[in-house]
């Protein structure tokens, strides 16, 4: 009888650029689409997965980054991937808000789903 079970560990990771429920939705996508991961958690800012080792957790925190979406594992940096360029409207958002032209402040420039 065989009563070896593979382990899992769980990782939590840091996600800049997330600021609603649509965000949430696309990381929890992104993530779910990686092979050997599984969401435990999604929330604005982190996640929460399972993966066998670091190279999966490497390739969870690369797509996420893919996604628009930079991210780093909590508990272990050495899986960061390395920095990427700025990206002008990252996210689901479009990035930051910027003025309309004529001085209106706060109108974004970028398409988006958040206002």
């Amino acid at each position: 009888m065989n009563t070896t079970t593979a382990t899992n560990k769980t990782t939590t990771l840091s996600i800049d650029g997330m600021t609603c429920g649509h965000c949430v939705a696309a990381v929890t996508k992104a993530l779910s689409a990686v092979p050997g991961v599984k969401v435990t958690s999604v929330a604005v800012g982190s996640a929460v997965i399972e993966a066998a080792d670091g190279l999966t957790t490497g390739k969870a925190v690369a797509a996420l980054d893919e996604a628009g979406y930079p991210a780093r594992a909590a508990a272990d940096v050495s899986v960061t991937v390395a920095a990427s360029p700025a990206r002008s409207g990252g996210g689901c958002c479009g990035g930051a808000k910027n003025a309309m032209p004529g001085g209106a402040p706060g109108a974004k420039t970028t398409g988006g789903c958040c206002g």
